[in-house]
């Protein structure tokens, strides 16, 4: 049974992804900032019947939290096939580049960004020893300079500065590890779920996180010819 980390995987898209992969076969290690909050959603889990799943206690803004959490899972397992960095903030959506504060910018890149780096490479080691590594970075089309720079774009007027950067600064990490990787059959690849109803963005979204989940199972599943480097979104393939 192949294994698969989920951080912030307690609720919202997170905790369906866990669900969705759990019930075809994967074992889950879901990652909880709050360990209470884990359990409760380890025991919603298995009231619904899915028992292949365990809690991690991971706050991918700590780095302490972040060595304990790498600590535990090796204590657990000899490797970790599949890494999902689920786990990030908005740090609030009127983030205007003419006033935004330096606090909100380094509270926002410190989760979405240097979190998710520094757990991949905590738990680099034991995706080495997967015959199939899968790592998929959870970012946004507002990550995308591509689309951003488009002013026909549907949400043209959506730019949180903070927000938007660091899912930028995440892509171009999913672009530099896969490089980095490449002879070592990863599979790196950024994923787009859009606009999606959480406490992300206080429900505003259009999707459901049942949905959302679905391009990103679809993305941790990969076989071994799969691709790598790439940027997804339920439609296909994104531009940078």
């Amino acid at each position: 049974m192949e294994t698969v980390l989920i951080t912030g995987a307690n609720k919202g898209i997170g905790f369906q992804v866990a669900k969705q992969l759990a019930e075809i076969g994967y074992f889950i290690y879901l990652g909880s900032r709050n360990k209470e909050n884990g359990e409760k959603a380890i025991e919603k889990l298995k009231a619904e019947g899915i028992l292949n799943v365990e809690l991690i206690e991971i706050d991918i803004s700590n780095n302490q939290s972040i060595v304990n959490a790498r600590k535990e899972l090796e204590s657990k397992i000899a490797c970790l096939d599949v890494l999902i960095n689920n786990a990030g903030i908005s740090g609030m959506f009127s983030q205007n580049p003419v006033n935004i504060s330096r606090d909100v910018i380094e509270n926002v890149f410190n989760t979405n960004f240097y979190g998710a780096i520094q757990t991949t490479q905590a738990f680099l080691d034991l995706l080495k020893k997967s015959d199939n590594p899968r790592i998929v970075n959870v970012t946004s089309d507002l990550g995308s300079l591509t689309i951003q720079s488009d002013p026909k774009w549907q949400h043209a007027n959506i730019k949180p500065l903070a927000y938007m950067a660091s899912k930028a600064s995440l892509n171009a990490f999913t672009i530099t590890l896969s490089y980095e990787l490449k002879n070592l059959n990863f599979k790196v690849n950024s994923v787009n779920p859009g606009a999606t109803a959480t406490d992300l963005n206080n429900h505003m979204g259009s999707r459901t996180p049942e949905f959302a989940a679905q391009v990103i199972v679809q993305t941790a599943t990969i076989d071994k010819d799969g691709p790598t480097g790439k940027f997804f979104s339920e439609e296909g393939e994104l531009p940078w």
